[in-house]
């Protein structure tokens, strides 16, 4: 008598299991590890030689601790504060580092164009048409093909660009990939929230970057989409968004230019921790990491 209620009951919790499985669910808390997982580290712009080394050390710990499967650094800060060297992406190489996106300050430091056909290097997708680099690459991680892409704002940035938003839409309806992921480098909130909105459901991940300021706004869209305004900065504690505070101060105390130098001593490590359903590619769980 009650082995055909028994059936029926366990073939409704596997039917329901199987739809969150298959379908989809933003936030699936109950089901912990019964999902294919996979976790990728976006980290914040890197600044000077002490964001380097704090990522030297921190990295290792953080891919061991928590599996993670991919990492993303934002490197255009890395060369005394504008930038990127041979020697710097060698470096980051060394640590395993599966992409390393740009900004505005791709151009810095003339060497990078010694490197900047590099698969592994992104400088954004929205810079002028015949502008050497690429600002899209496909990987490949688990068995599963992920595409990112690196654009860069227009409002407040000062930099001849293509619009972001109609290059990030040709872009996701072009690339054939299981996650993609975006790294949107800009200044002004409002058009990263927009961005937001307007890729929502196209998209797996998209992080900002350029600030230097982490954001306390990590969530995940009813779409499955993994979102945070700005990832912050991983470089020196002390200091304002990374430059000395002496410089700083005196700047806006005098509305005079003052020249700008990378602060030093302790150091911060900012970043986010996206974790994906493998089955349907979507955000399931995001952490920041504020290490101070």
């Amino acid at each position: 008598m009650l082995e055909p209620l028994y059936n029926i009951y366990w073939h409704m919790v596997t039917k329901h299991i199987k739809y969150l499985l298959v379908e989809g669910y933003p936030d699936i808390k109950l089901l912990g590890r019964w999902y294919r997982q996979m976790k990728i580290l976006a980290v914040g712009d890197l600044v000077g030689e002490c964001g380097l080394n704090i990522l030297k050390q921190t990295l290792p710990k953080i891919r061991k601790e928590k599996n993670i499967d991919f990492v993303i650094v934002n490197a255009e800060n890395v060369a005394s504060g504008m930038g990127i060297t041979a020697k710097d992406f060698n470096e980051l190489l060394k640590l395993k580092v599966d992409v390393i996106t740009m900004g505005n300050h791709t151009w810095a430091k003339k060497d990078i164009f010694t490197f900047i056909d590099n698969p592994k290097l992104l400088r954004p997708a929205n810079y002028s048409k015949g502008v050497v680099g690429k600002g899209i690459g496909i990987y490949e991680c688990k068995n599963k093909k992920i595409a990112v892409m690196n654009l860069i704002g227009r409002t407040d940035m000062h930099v001849l660009s293509e619009n972001p938003f109609t290059v990030a839409q040709e872009l996701l309806d072009e690339v054939k990939a299981d996650i993609k992921i975006i790294d949107f480098h800009a200044e002004a909130t409002a058009e990263k929230i927009a961005m937001k909105y307007f890729i929502d459901g196209k998209a797996t991940v998209l992080f900002g970057t350029h600030t230097h300021v982490q954001t306390a706004d990590e969530n995940i869209t009813n779409k499955g989409m993994g979102y945070i305004t700005d990832l912050g900065m991983t470089g020196p504690k002390e200091s304002v968004i990374g430059m000395e505070k002496e410089a700083s101060i005196k700047r806006f105390l005098t509305s005079l230019p003052e020249k700008y130098k990378v602060a030093e001593g302790e150091s911060i490590f900012n970043a986010c921790i996206f974790e994906i359903n493998e089955d349907n590619c979507r955000t399931v769980k995001i952490e920041g990491i504020n290490m101070k």
